[in-house]
């Protein structure tokens, strides 16, 4: 016996609407289809349900304990939807979350206590990592990524937030001590910070100013690691030159810990990119997330925005 849910649920709407024209009217059906739909429930149960006549429905015993069962399950239905509605007015439940390490800390300590605030009763899990997450198999809503262009894979989607740009630093003690480079050629006679990438080879500085450019290393490697943090450290302490994203260098720029060396030149454009897995619907705490987030980036003049749109299907 293969029962339909359904038609369970029809049955208790007939009978708690007191007819079959009433529950027809109420539901959006034929009556005749309401009809066929019970008296095929009838024959799938083995027994009549309810006794018709042209006046009024009568309601048999075996109908009376099933009814009990149908109001449960329309119970349950209405339940379930007002739980899936509630979700989708209120953001709520654990979302995990990957960010690229260093980048976003001056995001984060803006973006954190103003989604806490807004969005209270959602539990944010932050992973700060320099690995690339799997973020079905790892379970992750959402990550945030900054690159030119992102891997093939089906299973994901990208948006495009904002643009990001980065330059060379130097604190005042190592310009005043080495002096500082008046063209790109210059730096080759300095002391490099240079940033590793993930296999350990060491990256070479690559700088352009409108249709110039230039490739090349500092005679002098003093330092290098995979972390913008630690290259950011090594700048202020008089170490040496180094590559940062503008978001990182700004606010020891304006202090004055940080000079940028040879202004107009940077390296290519990186794209931050909100991920998120698969074509399926983003939850409301998803949005959210997004939203917010993206407004921290617009109030931070160091971030050049884009439209907030999905601009990689698949990432071709």
């Amino acid at each position: 016996m293969t029962l339909n849910a359904n038609d369970l649920i029809l049955f208790a709407q007939v009978m708690d609407s007191g007819s079959f024209s009433a529950a027809a009217e109420r539901l959006g059906l034929p009556k005749s289809t309401l009809s066929r739909r019970i008296s095929g429930l009838e024959t799938e149960l083995g027994e009549r349900l309810i006794t018709r006549s042209t006046r009024k429905l009568v309601i048999t015993e075996f109908g009376s304990e099933i009814l009990e069962h149908a109001r449960r399950m329309v119970d349950e239905t209405e339940c379930t939807m007002a739980f899936a509605l509630n979700r989708q007015a209120t953001p709520q439940g654990t979302l995990r979350v990957s960010f690229p390490p260093d980048f976003f800390e001056h995001a984060l300590a803006e973006f954190l206590p103003l989604f806490s605030e807004k969005h209270p009763n959602v539990r944010l899990e932050l992973d700060l990592s320099a690995r690339r997450v799997d973020l079905l198999t790892e379970r992750f809503d959402v990550a945030i990524r900054v690159a030119t262009t992102l891997p093939d894979d089906n299973s994901l989607v990208a948006r495009r937030l904002a643009t990001l740009v980065t330059a060379l630093y130097a604190s005042p003690a190592y310009i005043s001590k080495y002096g500082a480079p008046q063209e790109p050629a210059d730096l080759k006679e300095h002391r490099g910070l240079l940033l590793m990438n993930s296999v350990g080879e060491t990256r070479r500085w690559r700088l352009s100013r409108g249709t110039d450019y230039w490739e090349g290393s500092p005679a002098t490697c003093m330092f290098s690691s995979n972390s913008l943090g630690l290259q950011r450290i090594m700048a202020l302490n008089d170490l040496g030159i180094g590559g940062l994203p503008e978001p990182m260098a700004r606010p020891f720029v304006e202090n004055g810990t940080l000079i940028p060396i040879l202004p107009g030149w940077h390296s290519p454009e990186a794209i931050v990119w909100c991920v998120t897995p698969g074509r399926r619907l983003l939850s409301p705490a998803t949005r959210a997330f997004i939203d917010v987030f993206s407004q921290v980036m617009k109030r931070n003049a160091a971030y050049r925005i884009a439209d907030i749109k999905v601009v990689m299907a698949g990432l071709p």
